[in-house]
């Protein structure tokens, strides 16, 4: 027959067991997540594409300018691609004359491609349109893109959501972290239940944890009673 404290030893062992293995799981780095939307890119017309630091419904290119705007799944470690058309002003707009009280800026829309896409989306067919927009001197990069490709969705902070209905619906979509040439995965509106966004163990876990040792504890006083 076991004695009181070989059963306390072991009953504390297995608890502590518990407690840590839980904790292990909760200290597990939660999934590295990104986001699917309109990147916004500029350039001066002849230099490479560099991006924006601010948006288009406030930034105000020059006479000469290129902007760019790309759909893609940033990995939330790096930036979204680059537009895959380059920012080439005289290409794109070197037949547009400037008149007076205008300027001509050059503009990239960049759909992405399939893996980029939302669920039940798809890019559309034509994956690249360019074009020049000759706008009012003091136009922004919103009205320069207006004038090449509609319409345009924004939501109410005024972040760009769509051009030209793609996509459909949505707006900068949190998305899950995917393996090498998978298609994104919509990550959850919200954590689950052992997840925090300090990388440390949840309370739900710690409470869980501080439940296993307190039965082990119960167990050990009725052991030691009944002997």
């Amino acid at each position: 027959m076991r004695t009181t404290s070989a059963v306390a030893a072991r009953i504390t062992a297995a608890a502590a067991g518990a407690l840590l293995t839980l904790t292990a799981v909760a200290a597990a780095p939660a999934q590295a997540a990104g986001y699917r939307y309109w990147s916004f890119w500029e350039s001066d017309g002849g230099t490479p594409w560099a991006y924006a630091t601010q948006g288009p419904a406030t930034a105000r290119p020059a006479d000469g300018d290129a902007i760019g705007f790309r759909f893609a799944v940033s990995d939330g470690t790096d930036d979204t691609s680059l537009p895959s058309a380059a920012p080439g002003f005289a290409t794109i707009c070197g037949s547009v004359e400037r008149k007076d009280g205008t300027k001509r800026i050059a503009v990239v829309v960049d759909f992405g491609g399939p893996a980029d896409a939302p669920p039940a989306e798809a890019p559309p067919e034509k994956r690249v349109e360019v074009g020049c927009a000759r706008v009012r001197e003091e136009a922004t990069g919103a009205e320069a893109l207006a004038a090449v490709v509609k319409p345009l969705r924004y939501d109410s902070a005024a972040m760009l959501c769509g051009i030209a209905g793609y996509p459909a619906r949505g707006c900068g979509e949190q998305v899950a972290e995917r393996a090498p040439g998978s298609a994104p995965a919509t990550a959850a509106a919200n954590p689950s239940a052992g997840e925090t966004g300090g990388g440390g163990p949840s309370f739900g876990v710690l409470a869980g944890g501080a439940g296993v040792l307190a039965l082990g504890g119960a167990a050990i006083w009725k052991a030691r009673r009944r002997g």
